[in-house]
Order: C-alpha cells, then sequence, then structure tokens
C-alpha cells in the first residue's frame, strides 16, 4: 500500500511558505520595496472596502492537509490501490480504469459470441454449425438470468467477519440477490476503482463463457433443451460454487485476497474456474452421451477450416481482455499479463504446427488454431503472476502437452470428445494451475505478498521451494472432484427428466434443423 509520509520539516516549510506569500498580499507598497517617494495626490474616492483578513495558521494547516490527502488519492490511483477514506475521491469510480474494465468485458463476450460460436461451428459438420450457434446463444442468455437473480451473489457476495455461516468459505452469501446494491462505487473488497456493476458485468462474461466450453465435447449429438438444463444445474453445483472458492472474498481457495484461506491457492484468470472445470466436466459428459453415430467409421471432417480459423483469431483477441483485463485495472500488472499472454498463445500456435510436422508430416490450419487456443488456455492462471521468459516456456509446453493429449490419448482411449475441449482446456487449464505454482514470483505481482501467504512459512519459501506447487495441486484436486462428480449427478438428472440425445434418425438429419428447424446453409 502506497503512502505518502511527510516530515515536520516539510511541513513547517509549506506552512511558512504559505503564510509569507499571505502576508506579502497585504502588506503595504512602500514596505514591499516600492519607490519611497509618495505620489502626487489622487482625487478625493469612495473609502475602500476593508481588505480581507489574512488565513489563520490553522486554516493554512487545513488547506494542506486536503491537498495531501487529494494528492495521496491521485498516487493511489495511478497505483491501483483503493483511495482513503477521508479523500474526496472516495467512493468516486475512476475513469479510466471503468473504461479499461467495460473494454475488457466486451472483449471477453466477443470470446463468446461470435468467437467461440465460429471456432466451434466451423469444426463441427454443416448439417449441426447452427446448432452450435445456439448453444453459445442460449448459454450466454441463460446465465446472464442467473446471473442477475443470484449467480453473482453466490460468487462475491461477502460474508460478515463475526458470525459467518460454516460453508462462508465454499459460496457466497445472499445479499446481492438481483444485483441489489450493485452500483457505481466500487466495492474495496475486489475493486480500487472500477464501478461494482462495471466488476459484476465483467465477471458475467466468465460465467458465460464456461459452460458453452463444454459444448465442444458433446457437439452433434446432445438435445438443445437437455443442454439448457445441464448447464442450468451445473452453474449452481460447480461454477458458482468453485467461482468463489477461488475469486470470493472469503473464499477457501483465494490465496491472494484472503488472509484466512486454508489453500492459499493463486488463480489469476481462471484455469481452475474456467478452464479445469470445463474441461473436467466435458470429459465426463462425453463418456456419458456416448460417441457420435457413426464415429470410427464416417468422416466427421470440420466443415469450414475458415470459420475455425477466423473464430481462433476472434478468441485470440478477446483472451487480451479475460487475462489483461483480470488485473481489473489498466495497470502495470494488467501490461504484464498482455505481454504474457501473447508469447504463450504465439509460441504454443508455432510449437503444436511444428509437433504436428514431425509426428504426422503436414501443419495443418486446424493445428495452428488448437495450439493458440492450448497456449492462451495455459497462460490463463499465470497471466499476471509469471515474467516473460516463464511465458515462453509455458508456450512451449502447451504447445506439446495438450497436443498429446488430443493426438494420443484420445485415440488410445477411444472417447468422443468431438472439438477436442478435454484435451485444451482440461488437460491445458489443468498445466496451466500446476505451473503456475512453478513459475509466480513476487517480482510481477507485488499481491502475492498477503497474510494467506505470510501465514504459510512466509512468503518467499512458499514461492521458492515449492510450498506454491503444494498448494496448486491441492486447488487442482478440488477442482477434478468436484467437476467429475458433479457432472455425474448432473447428468443423470437431466437424462431422467429430459432424455439426452435426439433419436437416431434426427441425429442423422443434423440438429440444425430437428432442433431449430433451420439450415446454416441453403444450397
Amino acid at each position: 500500500m502506497l503512502k505518502l509520509n511527510h516530515t515536520r520539516t516539510w511541513r513547517s516549510m509549506a506552512i511558512a511558505a504559505v503564510v509569507a506569500l499571505t502576508s506579502l498580499a497585504f502588506t503595504p507598497g512602500d514596505a514591499r520595496g516600492q519607490d519611497a517617494a509618495a505620489p502626487a495626490p489622487a482625487p478625493a474616492a469612495a473609502p475602500a472596502a476593508p481588505a480581507p483578513a489574512a488565513p489563520s495558521l490553522d486554516d493554512v494547516v487545513k488547506r494542506l492537509d486536503a491537498a495531501e490527502k487529494q494528492l495521496g488519492d491521485h498516487f493511489q490511483y495511478f497505483n491501483n490501490l483503493a483511495p482513503s477514506g477521508d479523500g474526496k475521491l472516495a467512493g468516486l469510480p475512476g475513469p479510466g480504469h471503468n473504461g479499461f474494465l467495460m473494454i475488457c468485458a466486451a472483449l471477453v463476450l466477443f470470446m463468446t459470441l461470435p468467437g467461440l460460436a465460429l471456432f466451434y461451428g466451423g469444426l463441427v459438420r454443416s448439417k449441426n454449425v447452427l446448432s452450435v450457434v445456439a448453444q453459445c446463444f442460449g448459454i450466454a442468455g441463460l446465465v446472464t438470468i442467473l446471473w442477475y437473480f443470484c449467480g453473482f451473489s453466490l460468487v462475491f457476495g461477502e460474508h460478515p467477519a463475526e458470525g459467518a455461516p460454516s460453508w462462508a468459505s465454499y459460496l457466497g452469501s445472499f445479499k446481492y440477490f438481483f444485483l441489489e446494491g450493485v452500483g457505481g462505487a466500487p466495492n474495496g473488497n475486489y475493486t480500487g476503482w472500477p464501478s461494482f456493476s462495471v466488476f459484476a458485468m465483467y465477471q458475467l462474461m466468465f460465467a458465460i463463457i464456461t459452460p458453452a466450453l463444454i459444448v465442444g465435447a458433446i457437439a452433434e449429438r446432445m438435445k438443445f433443451s437437455a443442454i439448457m438444463l445441464f448447464v442450468t444445474l451445473w452453474m449452481f453445483i460447480v461454477y458458482f460454487p468453485l467461482a468463489h472458492m477461488v475469486w470470493g472474498f472469503d473464499g477457501l481457495m483465494n490465496g491472494v485476497w484472503n488472509g484466512g484461506a486454508k489453500i492459499p491457492a493463486i488463480d489469476f484468470a481462471g484455469g481452475t474456474v474456467v478452464h479445469m472445470s470445463s474441461g473436467w466436466s466435458a470429459l465426463v459428459l462425453c463418456l456419458l452421451l456416448g460417441k457420435r453415430a457413426g464415429y470410427g467409421k464416417e468422416k466427421m471432417a470440420p466443415h469450414s477450416m475458415v470459420l475455425c480459423a477466423v473464430g481462433t483469431g476472434m478468441l485470440w483477441v478477446g483472451w487480451y481482455g479475460f487475462n489483461a483485463g483480470s488485473a481489473l485495472a489498466a495497470d502495470g500488472i494488467a501490461a504484464n499479463a498482455f505481454m504474457t499472454t501473447t508469447l504463450a498463445a504465439a509460441t504454443a500456435c508455432f510449437v503444436w504446427a511444428v509437433v504436428e510436422k514431425i509426428h504426422k508430416g503436414k501443419p495443418s490450419v486446424l493445428g495452428f488454431c488448437s495450439g493458440a487456443v492450448a497456449g492462451l488456455v495455459v497462460i490463463t492462471p499465470a497471466a499476471g503472476f509469471v515474467n516473460a521468459k516463464a511465458a515462453m516456456i509455458i508456450g512451449v509446453l502447451a504447445g506439446i502437452i495438450p497436443y498429446l493429449g488430443v493426438m494420443v490419448i484420445k485415440p488410445l482411449f477411444k472417447y468422443d470428445d468431438a472439438l477436442d475441449t478435454f484435451g485444451v482446456h482440461g488437460i491445458g487449464g489443468t498445466l496451466g494451475a500446476i505451473v503456475t505454482g512453478i513459475f509466480a514470483t513476487k517480482d510481477v505481482n507485488a499481491n502475492l505478498i498477503s497474510e494467506a501467504y505470510a501465514k504459510v512459512n512466509g512468503l518467499d519459501k512458499l514461492v521458492t521451494e515449492g510450498g506454491l506447487l503444494g498448494v496448486q495441486l491441492k486447488a487442482c484436486a478440488i477442482t477434478i472432484v468436484l467437476s467429475v462428480v458433479a457432472t455425474v449427478v448432473i447428468t443423470l438428472i437431466v437424462k431422467v427428466l429430459t432424455g439426452l440425445r435426439p433419436a437416431p434418425e434426427e441425429e442423422s438429419v443434423g440438429l440444425d434443423l430437428t432442433d431449430h428447424g433451420e439450415a446454416g446453409y441453403e444450397h
């Protein structure tokens, strides 16, 4: 926390200067060194108004105190620290940081609509392209409604310091239901300068894209109504609790901000919350759902690699809002996240294609796209905690390990992860959470100096002697267990209530017509 310490000498000199200037303003002309010769007498005039009295010493001191507080708030603004409670800027949103976060929120929505819709849409067969688009739009609308009613509060609602319920570290409170109390002023528990309402909308975009990622694993074979019911239950059982545990003010695994976190893990922009949860749930869902009709016998190549490539570019651009925006201000940490995101994504994009060239003989456009997304996934939890060198190493790992997940593990176990959600997001997200524990450094992000880390053998030991890696592994284990167990239960419930798959003949015709009554292309 930046503090302005002024010595008594500085203050005494400032007061003396102000008093001297004030006294000068009210001293007769000859006392100020003007010509002593008196001018010719002027014509008689009306009596002049009495000169205002010089300000007292107490007044001067009060003005200096006010100026000091205001100057302090400006320093706080540039360092993304909350303004002082008695300053004139306290409780006001900072325009620059506020504008930055609004732009980042729009970029994260851009990742889903149209980025993910085109990325996934290009990878399916033409008869199912609209079904993917409809699923992305449907999830965006559904999750927004849930977020308004209770979702935001269940993730970010704080509990009282005294008398908090036993489940406080696992789920948020009810204080922000219907977004009550979520207005233009910042909430100091989460942001120093952006409005709480902007923060709520920014976090909504994460909540939208997370379940939408699951769509890739079960593409072309799950009914629209079943997907909507699955997502509704999944948000309450998986996303809301997990997001609170990792990002909530009093969350179980919020190591940076919760001094009492039992598992002081770190996740800058969603390695566990977004990618691991969706990736591991996607694996379980596709196993329970079964393979697409004709899988392994019919050709199921992407119908438009052009759409896929365009969608990938949109995801990459939008990801800057995802990662840099997670600094919650346009500060140096955001700049670092912008840099590390670029380095890791570009490196993984290239390395994946090189590995594919060695393995299969040719680098494909799909390989470039998959590598870029894998790099973005793996750097996500680390972006604001690691330096450029670590980002390059992460990029290399992201181009190799998820590739093995897609090209080796999936064929070996013969599961139908249609668009490789588990291979890229499940494996990539887990890899990202682990390497964050290896490469995170307080030299990049001073927020790592928190009470939670001080309590675990001191920050230096936790970060430099492998302690953080152990904490990250615990967070990964909790995420995997929650995602897998909850998805099994939710899938069985949905199967009983609505059924999971369309009839075989409907699946053969394509979900565009059977679920939505329209075709993506009219020939």
